[in-house]
């Protein structure tokens, strides 16, 4: 009888250190979850042109979201939302390419490019809502260009303000589908702060919405920006799939600008 206990606890407490193992991984990924997320780019020092301040209406006093801008006579505006990782101002030469006739305003998400305060899900979208409000103060037409965990953000504030037009670069259905693809044994839905549920914001968007996708991506599988542009409402978005290998490599296609302008409705850089 002792010989036989003595496997029987010998799988206990081997079933107990796994299981506390387990629990340990858990509680790490929830304790890291937004540094998993989110990579703060600092300001670059070679910086240059000008930069509109947004009050954060929930931070400390003096707190401020900065926005890289690059102005055009005009009523047409374009709002721009990087990725997790982009020093968005990087961005400045190809989107004033591909919107010849639009203002551009490019957010730098809480933390990176000299704002202030850290990036969450809510106050991203907060900022994104405050800067359009802004800007609509100058401009009549308003489009936004999201890419990556930035169409996250484009789409809660095309589902909450009236825009021209929608573009969204290597999109996802969430944050939370394409993490439990990831962990698939881990309870994503129950650790997760920051979901970015982009399907559920989707059937209010009533703007014309372009998504583009990599042929092959793999941070943003294929199958979750179809799963996005299958909430659209009939007749709202469209997709176009571009050639190319990896995440970042959309904007290296000879299509991307064109495919921009064309979607803008721009007639000629300026």
């Amino acid at each position: 009888m002792v010989t036989a206990q003595r496997p029987a606890a010998v799988l206990a407490i081997t079933g107990l250190l796994v299981a506390l193992a387990y629990l340990g991984l858990c509680g790490l990924l929830f304790l890291r979850q937004r540094s998993l997320l989110y990579f703060p780019q600092p300001r670059s020092s070679d910086a240059a042109g000008e930069r509109l301040a947004l009050p954060m209406a929930d931070g400390p006093p003096g707190s401020r979201v900065l926005v890289s801008v690059h102005r055009r006579l005009g009523p047409k505006a374009l709002l721009y939302f990087g990725g997790n990782a982009e020093a968005v101002e990087s961005q400045l030469p190809l989107l004033a390419a591909a919107f010849p006739e639009h203002s551009l305003y490019l957010m730098h998400y809480r933390g990176y490019g000299g704002s202030g305060g850290q990036p969450s899900e809510q106050a991203l979208f907060a900022d994104a809502l405050a800067l359009f409000d802004r800007v609509r103060v100058d401009h009549d037409r308003i489009a936004v260009l999201g890419r990556s965990l930035g169409s996250g953000v484009a789409v809660h504030l095309a589902a909450r303000r009236a825009l021209d037009r929608l573009v969204l670069v290597t999109p996802f259905d969430s944050i939370e589908a394409v993490a439990s693809r990831q962990f698939p044994l881990v309870p994503v839905a129950l650790l997760l702060r920051d979901k970015y549920r982009s399907w559920v914001d989707a059937p209010r968007v009533e703007a014309p919405t372009l998504l583009i996708a990599a042929e092959r991506d793999e941070v943003i599988p294929r199958a979750h920006t179809d799963a996005l542009l299958s909430h659209f409402r009939p007749g709202i978005a469209s997709l176009v799939v571009l050639p190319v290998d990896g995440h970042n490599a959309v904007e290296g296609s000879p299509g991307y600008i064109p495919l921009l302008r064309e979607f803008s409705g721009s007639r000629s850089a300026q």
